[in-house]
């Protein structure tokens, strides 16, 4: 069977690791990457071996030889580049956000359904085993009633006032920073596992670090850097690294959480604790092979991944025997696993159910961004104005 042809637009922290994900599977191929100029393309192309390397994307695009291209540049083209991969008729996966706002993500959402491609948000954190089997275990009523929901998702890259991203700046990365960056993996995760939708929300933002000091030669996500003989420039910071936000789940369950990327020694701590009727679990992101298992009227318990004690559901997110752990590159290779399923068996998102997040998550994302922030700025309860989308 012919291998799917791929094209990877940006080259920074996320698109390499999409590349590393989509080999695993055998069955696609990345055959392009795009950059903001030619020397820069070549240079990365011949460093992740790519054959062609394109200096605009609009000239991949015109490659018909591609089927799926990934959009894994900063948030402030997110918008654009995602419309013209439709408008070109390729299906499409989307770092999030989706756009800039949720005005944006809405015309996203109704240009790919108008246009049928196949249309996917990496919302990784979903698809590890772990989730994958809480999702099933909650669907099937092993819990009981899910009545509460709380955690956080919490990172230190950015407590120093010397630590400084484009991420910062929000004409690139946008008005919100740590709940659009961070903050909607979390939403999108205990959504996805307890299956209910936020719609209500009340939100506390703090900007810890007002004033940040920018070296002059810049960095990258999550590098590190070498702070002697660095020039600085003073910048002033606008969005959030801290917030605090109360929910409320579209069947009148409650949920708070705290997102932070000034947290001393939390690398990447997406967590969260659910209580339902039955039995409470808890699932932390860096021990994704641990879940939690609290009861009132026995011993608590620790389920370690492992294919033969989950449920049949979720047996396929799972690739190796107890012990032998995955992670977060391995949830990243699920999302691709199910986009590019999907994509072979000629599936249609107007027809069939995927098991991946798809621009629809992506907007309602946005949607709960928005009013994170109305409510924040307004400083009481916001309900998250998101229409019922259907596909006709």
């Amino acid at each position: 069977m012919e291998k799917i042809k791929v094209g990877i637009i940006g080259t920074g922290f996320i698109g390499p690791t999409h590349i590393e994900a989509i080999r695993r599977l055998g069955f696609v191929e990345v055959v392009a990457l795009a950059e903001t100029s030619r020397e820069q393309a070549e240079t990365k192309a011949a460093e992740l071996g790519i054959s062609l390397a394109y200096g605009d994307y609009r000239e991949m695009l015109k490659n018909e030889e591609i089927q799926v291209v990934h959009n894994c540049t900063p948030n402030h083209v997110h918008f654009a580049i995602n419309k013209d991969i439709i408008l070109a008729g390729k299906h499409v996966i989307s770092e999030k956000p989706l756009a800039m706002n949720s005005e944006e993500s809405a015309e996203l959402l109704a240009l790919a359904k108008t246009k049928d491609v196949v249309h996917g948000v990496n919302f990784n954190y979903r698809q590890h085993a772990s989730v994958q089997n809480l999702h099933a275990m909650i669907s099937n009523g092993d819990l009981g009633k899910v009545n509460l929901v709380h955690g956080s998702y919490l990172q230190d890259w950015l407590l120093y006032e010397t630590d400084f991203n484009w991420r910062l700046a929000p004409e690139v990365g946008g008005k919100s920073r740590a709940i659009a960056d961070i903050g909607s993996h979390w939403c999108d995760t205990v959504q996805y596992v307890t299956g209910k939708k936020i719609v209500e929300v009340f939100a506390d933002l703090a900007t810890v670090i007002p004033v940040r000091k920018k070296a002059i030669s810049g960095s990258n996500t999550f590098s590190a850097v070498n702070y002697e003989g660095q020039e600085y420039e003073d910048v002033a910071i606008n969005t959030e690294d801290y917030a605090s936000v109360l929910v409320r789940f579209e069947d009148g369950s409650r949920g708070v959480f705290t997102v932070s990327q000034v947290s001393a020694g939390r690398k990447n701590r997406l967590s969260f604790e659910i209580d339902a009727s039955k039995s409470s679990v808890f699932w932390n992101q860096e021990e994704p092979e641990k879940l939690w298992i609290g009861h009132r009227d026995k011993p608590n318990e620790i389920l370690l991944a492992d294919p033969s004690l989950f449920s049949a559901e979720a047996k396929t997110a799972i690739h190796h025997p107890g012990g032998h752990n995955e992670g977060w590159p391995d949830a990243l290779k699920n999302m691709m696993l199910n986009f590019y399923t999907f994509v072979r068996e000629e599936k249609s998102l107007k027809t069939d159910k995927p098991n991946f997040a798809t621009f629809e998550d992506g907007h309602l994302s946005m949607c709960i961004t928005d009013a994170i922030l109305e409510s924040h700025q307004q400083q009481k309860w916001v309900k998250v104005k998101q229409e019922k989308e259907v596909y006709s």
